[in-house]
């Protein structure tokens, strides 16, 4: 590779990493108009905005998303918090050595005793160290590292009761070919008597936490709640009212409008049932409450949506009931049937989730598959008395508030805690995955989490996809340049322009200060590349005149101003434009 070549790898080597991307200024505009925006209408509704931590203990994802779900399973960014980074190695290290023949440059590599004697030593130090640790407290004292420590234990001392053995079984002294041969016959028994053995340190090294586990937050209802527990919010008026805006991680194939590293906007309304609650004799006046909040939050996004000027949206709503043996449990019985019936004519992802999670096979969006899944059974035929009143006096509350929607039998969710309510907007210009937004009833999770019964709905919008469906719908453009930039010619010129500046600043225009003097036509061609709307000309003669000179420049024309009527002038020049 020749220098010039090495050169331009090197200029190469740091790009952002697959699935994440910089967000560039004038892009950025766009995002602070749709984030000020969310500011703006949700404090209209009283929402309050929650800043949460992007990392969070991953055990809060496993248990409210679900430990066998694909976001958990597959696409979480998670890692150990310790500071025992030597230990990591040796663990590391121990989980690759095997017992396996391997092959270098064409030439059999078998294990040795020395292979063999370097991995028991390796065992010791890693089993002293971390019990070490655990009697000091410096690792977390969970049951499943006391069960791990006390089973590596056990087999450390196997290990080294067999490897000593063979340390002083094994031929010494002069060593011919027949000792050769009987050393290595006696090593393949031990590697024989170590292989189980081997396994075992393996998952006990896998199971073994040096620290917490934390994750890179996939999303934020379950942060959401953490905090309402945490924090005690039950004890404030209810319900509680929070949005958030920020980025979240998942570790999926990027495509369009979909990264690693993805923005959304979401709130959360979180409301307290008290015992009184779950006697009342009063259940279609709470039916009637849940719904009149569903409807609002729903309202309160399409405002949102509206403010941004996104159109073409369309609201889907619908009811998945709740998990009784009367509503969604019944109905999930009846799909099973339904879906072994068809079960040939689907693709294998929909047959695994068969037995998996039925009500996930109606989100399929494979071609062939849909004819069939059309003549699935609806639940809305299935939902029991309180599901019924509930959704229809969503659709009512909607219809009040001028809400347009239309309902979607095939939109559910797959956990247990979601219930009822459930809604979807989709945008044009996504693509075939054209959803928005996604939202609905949560009124297990809290409870889930360890927190007091609590009933709860959200909503998050992908941000990146808001922002990709405004682009392309034309409604993206974002206002670019600067309102002034400011040519100055000699030092009396350069006080002048600082105190311009300052003031301009201070009245909320954009001003452009360059740092050096520059001749009036260089001046105008870099005002003009900036996009600045007016040029600002102070020279000897404006200082001295008191007047000075302000260029329009998409007319070029050019009037003298005094001081003090300058930001007068441009207020109302900026009036009229808006």
């Amino acid at each position: 590779m020749s220098d010039a070549t090495a050169k331009k790898e090197e200029r190469r080597k740091f790009q952002a990493i697959r699935g994440t991307r910089d967000l560039l200024p004038p892009e950025t505009e766009l995002w602070n108009r749709v984030e000020q925006t969310a500011h703006e209408v949700f404090s209209t509704y009283n929402f309050g905005e929650i800043r949460l931590p992007i990392l969070e203990p991953t055990d809060l994802f496993a248990r409210s998303i679900g430990s066998e779900t694909d976001v958990v399973s597959k696409e979480m960014f998670s890692f150990e918090d310790h500071d025992h980074v030597d230990l990591a190695r040796i663990r590391s290290g121990l989980l690759v050595w095997n017992l396996e023949v391997t092959q270098t440059g064409g030439v059999l590599l078998f294990p040795t005793f020395e292979d063999v004697l370097s991995f028991s030593r390796n065992v010791v130090v890693f089993a002293d160290a971390f019990e070490a640790l655990w009697q000091r407290g410096d690792i977390p004292r969970t049951p499943n590292n006391d069960d791990s420590r006390r089973r590596l234990s056990a087999l450390v001392g196997e290990i080294k009761t067999k490897v000593e053995e063979f340390g002083r079984l094994r031929p010494t002294g002069m060593r011919g070919a027949k000792e050769a041969q009987l050393e290595q016959e006696m090593l393949n028994d031990l590697l024989k008597q170590l292989e189980p053995l081997v396994g075992l340190v393996h998952h006990a090294l896998q199971t073994i936490e040096l620290g917490n586990e934390v994750t890179l937050r996939p999303e934020a209802t379950a942060s959401v709640c953490r905090a309402y527990i945490e924090h005690n919010m039950q004890q404030l008026p209810q319900p509680v009212k929070l949005y958030y805006i920020g980025p979240m991680f998942r570790r999926e194939r990027p495509q369009k409008g979909r990264y690693r590293q993805f923005y959304q906007i979401g709130a959360e309304v979180l409301d307290h049932v008290r015992p009184a609650e779950k006697v009342s004799s009063e259940a279609d006046a709470l039916l009637r409450k849940d719904a009149v909040i569903d409807a609002e939050v729903i309202e309160m996004l399409m405002t949102f949506f509206e403010k941004c000027g996104l159109t073409g949206t369309t609201l889907y709503i619908n009811s998945i009931g709740h998990n009784g043996p009367d509503c969604r449990r019944a109905y999930m019985g009846t799909l099973y049937n339904a879906l072994l019936k068809i079960k040939d004519r689907l693709g294998p992802d929909s047959q695994r989730r068969i037995d998996t999670n039925p009500l996930r096979v109606l989100d399929s969006k494979v071609e062939r598959e849909q004819p069939y899944i059309e003549t699935l059974p609806h639940i809305s035929d299935h939902l029991c008395h309180d599901c019924r009143t509930h959704y229809a006096e969503v659709k009512r509350q909607l219809q009040v508030r001028g809400v347009l929607y239309q309902e979607n039998w095939r939109l559910v969710r797959g956990l247990d805690y979601y219930m009822r309510t459930t809604f979807e907007i989709t945008a044009p210009g996504l693509g075939s995955q054209n959803a928005v937004c996604g939202g609905g009833r949560y009124d297990g999770l809290v409870e889930l989490l360890g927190g007091p019964p609590t009933k709860g709905i959200g909503f998050a919008i992908g941000e990146d996809r808001l922002i990709l469906s405004l682009q392309e719908s034309g409604k993206g453009q974002v206002q670019q340049g600067r309102d002034v930039y400011i040519a100055w010619m000699g030092e009396r010129a350069y006080a002048a322009a600082i105190r311009a500046a300052k003031d301009l600043r201070n009245a909320g225009f954009s001003v452009e200060l360059p740092p050096v003097e520059q001749k009036f036509g260089k001046a105008l061609s870099q005002a003009d590349k900036l996009g600045a709307k007016y040029a600002l000309i102070l020279g000897d003669n404006e200082v001295s005149e008191a007047l000075w000179t302000l260029k329009t420049l998409s007319t070029g024309e050019q009037q003298k101003l005094p001081e003090p009527d300058l930001i007068e002038f441009l207020r109302q020049q900026k009036s009229v434009s808006s």
